[in-house]
């Protein structure tokens, strides 16, 4: 971006507007999971003691009013990556979610005091903590392993291997994408049952597994990634950006053409998800598809009022200067919505073209207190 153009245009896009856009895509994790703790071998491989144990007595709120429970010491694991020297006392009081009966594994940390943490585990879950692979080795490999886990019947287990999927680089995806496929993802996109969290974490997966296969695979995929789209209900509709990331994934630009040809101003939601697999798109997928084609159709979204002040902010972050005209004509049709003006600002103050300038030029000698006040607005910093 041409230095001398003031504020960096994530400052100008504004406070109050940024905080009501969906998150930005992260090369550090599924952008469709949704928020999920560390999962099992991240807690082991990072923790001082891994222990198994036994409830000594039923969980009470402890003094800052979270559950924890006594545990009496059964056996230390050896030889855990993070293990200190040492050895742990044979009672100790650890914070659990939920109340534990019976055997439960135990994770220390490596400080001082140690602080400990508990979760119910039987045999099975006893197992897959000590056999799953260390957080040390390749990602890829990794995620293979815990592929074969997904939606296993002990929940736990099924939990666990998805919250490894949803820390994980969406190239990391695409390299388990052999051991995805072994995975039935279309039973689980198209079942209602399926939590629809790891609904969108599914369609996203399916979509490697289209892109990766054959053409007839292809179609077949394709067309249950789209049926399931169709049919996901309720009003927020959750994992359906997931399911249409997939779709661009499986499809390229003819996925984004039928995801644009289906985007109403009727289903505000749907278009919030759509420019977040936009921004997935712009992140992952340029290879297939032209990044310009992805700000036209975002320009398309921004047509819309309920989603237009997100639609600019993406157009601004893509530089996606050649649609600063579109933009600069919400300044008047968005005269009672704040946000959308903070949106086309920020737009305006970094973008480097002369029509910008006229554009500015011209809002401050109509609306000068106006152009101010967006200003002023955009210019807070982030965090304040």
């Amino acid at each position: 971006m041409p230095s001398g153009r003031g504020p960096g245009i994530f400052r100008l896009l504004g406070l109050a507007a940024v905080l009501l856009i969906l998150p930005a895509i992260s090369s550090e994790a599924c952008p469709f999971c949704g928020p999920v703790g560390d999962s099992l071998a991240r807690r082991r491989d990072s923790a001082g003691y891994v222990c198994i144990a036994e409830a000594a007595d039923r969980a009470r709120p402890d003094a800052s009013g979270l559950l924890a429970g006594s545990f009496r010491v059964i056996q230390v694991l050896p030889d855990t990556p993070g293990r200190v020297d040492g050895e742990p006392p044979t009672l100790v009081t650890a914070r659990v979610a939920a109340p534990v009966e019976g055997t439960a594994v135990l994770f220390g940390s490596a400080e001082s005091p140690v602080r400990w943490t508990a979760v119910a585990a039987d045999e099975t879950l006893l197992g897959h903590v000590v056999t799953a692979p260390a957080i040390t080795e390749p990602v890829g490999e990794r995620l293979a392993w815990f592929a074969a886990r997904l939606e296993h019947p002990e929940p736990a287990i099924a939990d666990d291997a998805f919250a490894e999927f949803a820390v994980a680089p969406f190239p990391a995806v695409r390299e388990a994408a052999a051991a995805l496929a072994a995975r039935p993802l279309a039973t689980w996109v198209a079942d209602p049952a399926t939590d629809q969290r790891r609904r969108g974490f599914y369609g996203l997966a399916l979509g490697v597994v289209v892109a990766e296969g054959s053409s007839g695979g292809k179609r077949l995929s394709s067309a249950a990634l789209r049926a399931a789209l169709e049919t996901a209900g309720g009003d927020f509709r959750a994992g359906a950006d997931g399911l249409m990331a997939g779709i661009l994934v499986a499809e390229g630009v003819d996925g984004l053409d039928w995801l644009a040809d289906r985007a109403s101003p009727d289903r505000p939601v749907d278009q919030r998800q759509l420019l977040a697999a936009l921004r997935f798109a712009r992140e992952y997928l340029t290879g297939t598809i032209p990044p310009a084609r992805i700000s036209a159709v975002t320009a398309e979204l921004a047509q819309s009022p309920a989603v237009a002040a997100l639609a600019i902010i993406d157009l601004a972050r893509a530089e996606a200067w050649e649609e600063v005209d579109a933009v600069a004509a919400w300044w008047d049709a968005a005269a009672d919505d704040p946000l959308i003006r903070r949106a086309v600002a920020g737009y305006l103050v970094a973008c480097p073209s002369a029509a910008a300038r006229e554009h500015l030029d011209r809002i401050g000698r109509e609306d000068p207190a106006a152009l101010a006040a967006a200003r002023a607005a955009a210019d807070l910093p982030l965090g304040r």
